[in-house]
């Protein structure tokens, strides 16, 4: 079974705003990298189906699919890691989630449910689901 990360996404307030910066850096569809410091050891339990889980706004409400992790020294000569992200954002059932710094190894029985017609929520508008999760009613 595939071992998640999560993550929080510094600087968005939104799925939007990630949406933007997914549109900038990774134009076409094609994949996207995220660089963290820190290199995962369990490379390999990631890597058999395990996502990026996003905290926006103190709530996991996003993931991605992780397409590969690379380990590379920068132009400091500090070793970073690269994670490779498939473009496609999936909306999740909205969890909390306390700050924290770098990335969390998340198990899969702890990852919140991707939003789906079986789950519902998956049509309402963005701006609406971000008050609702603001309220705490969802």
């Amino acid at each position: 079974m595939a071992l998640h990360l999560l993550k929080l996404c510094v600087g968005a307030d939104s799925i939007e705003d990630l949406e933007r910066w997914r549109d900038r850096t990774a134009p076409g569809g094609r994949p996207m990298a995220h660089v963290t410091r820190m290199f995962p050891k369990r490379k390999a339990e990631i890597l058999e189906g395990g996502s990026l889980y996003w905290v926006i706004k103190r709530v996991i409400q996003v993931r991605q699919t992780i397409l590969d992790l690379e380990e590379f020294t920068d132009a400091e000569g500090v070793r970073r890691c690269r994670i490779v992200l498939d473009p496609e954002l999936v909306r999740t059932s909205p969890a909390p989630r306390r700050p924290f710094q770098g990335w969390r190894y998340l198990k899969p029985e702890e990852a919140p449910a991707d939003l789906s017609a079986a789950t519902g929520g998956h049509e309402l508008p963005d701006d609406l689901r971000r008050k609702l999760i603001e309220l705490g009613v969802w």
